[in-house]
């Protein structure tokens, strides 16, 4: 018996989330994958990518408006801004345009899934309840992620299909000239310790070095992502991804440093954005002889992502037994997702 086929438009196709995302679909088979970014991508098998400018709603309607097979979006993009006030025009709009042009002409389209994360629960204000709950209470706005979460529950009156809103912690996985990669961050700023011949110290505040946390990684995210966007049990539901279990810097930094040849000192609070600023040079020499691939430094990380997460001296972690409930029950160590991030930026000649 033949299934109906799955079409999946997937938002932000070149992000860390995204990326593993379109990975995830083409593993599976038994969908056809639209990817859509900025740059576009290069078509394999059954992906092809799209470039679009998502703010541009007269770029939409060009090249998204004969997109009438999709059956599921998957969004997951993002636009970096100064504020917290200011990201919320953009975000909203990117999504808003991107519902507005496909919606009329799908119409099979069965889900809308959204990428969110643990900002809905004021986690980058400061301390916050933890564990954090889907059905916790909102917080004084500005926020994107909850009003793009508005927006969708608002369009949903009366359509055929559902939505979710999936919420993991920092995602790490690969991607270049992404602004929220923290495996980069921690890989290029141990590559140039040890070119400079400096132990590897932890940067962030000192309370941050001891508080418990955890992570998501971008290939289980996936495989939830799509997992909720095709049970019917999960129709109109908000879920925290994360790996499943907790750390702490203090535990963790040492083994990182062991992975790269260091010797993890003690921690010296500091900005990498200005720490790091000047590494250019020095990067491009070490580009020459390791025999890197020729990546722009400025391109390669965004080393206030890495501040925004080592400052946080507070517990970081969000309850995740939803998911398993309704029978997502897959995990990941977190050590390990971390040291194979770092084995794999080496395989592919990104760091030394």
């Amino acid at each position: 018996m033949q299934t109906s086929p799955k079409v999946a438009l997937v938002v932000g196709a070149q992000g860390v989330i995204g990326r593993r995302l379109v990975e995830h679909l083409e593993e599976l088979g038994d969908w056809d994958v639209i990817g859509l970014s900025r740059r576009g991508g290069t078509d394999s098998g059954r992906v092809r990518h799209v470039p679009v400018d998502l703010l541009d709603r007269d770029d939409c309607a060009k090249r998204l408006g004969e997109l009438t097979h999709v059956t599921h979006i998957f969004y997951a993009a993002y636009q970096d801004r100064p504020t917290w006030a200011e990201l919320v025009p953009p975000n909203l709009a990117m999504l808003v345009n991107v519902v507005d042009t496909v919606e009329p002409v799908a119409k099979g389209l069965r889900h809308i899934s959204l990428m969110q994360g643990y900002k809905v629960y004021g986690a980058h204000l400061g301390p916050f309840k933890t564990p954090a709950r889907e059905d916790d209470p909102p917080h004084m706005p500005p926020e994107f992620n909850v009003d793009q979460q508005n927006f969708l529950e608002d369009r949903r009156r009366g359509a055929s299909w559902t939505w979710s809103a999936i919420r993991p912690s920092v995602v790490c996985g690969f991607a270049l000239g992404n602004p929220m990669n923290l495996a980069m961050v921690i890989a290029v700023y141990a590559a140039v310790s040890k070119e400079l011949g400096v132990p590897l110290r932890f940067p962030g505040r000192p309370g941050a070095y001891g508080a418990l946390l955890e992570m998501t990684d971008a290939g289980l995210l996936a495989r939830a992502t799509v997992w909720a966007a095709t049970d019917e049990r999960c129709a109109d539901q908000a879920f925290n991804i994360n790996n499943g279990d907790l750390f702490r810097w203090n535990d963790l930094w040492p083994k990182i440093a062991r992975f790269f040849g260091l010797e993890a000192s003690d921690p010296l609070p500091m900005s990498l954005e200005t720490v790091m600023a000047d590494k250019g040079p020095l990067w491009t020499a070490m580009t020459e002889r390791h025999g890197l691939e020729p990546h722009p430094y400025e391109r390669l990380v965004s080393w206030p992502f890495g501040d925004f997460v080592f400052s946080w001296d507070y517990d970081m972690f969000a309850d995740g037994s939803k998911a398993r409930r309704f029978g997502f029950h897959e995990y990941i160590d977190t050590e390990k997702m971390f040291l194979g991030i770092f084995a794999d930026l080496r395989n592919r000649r990104i760091i030394p």
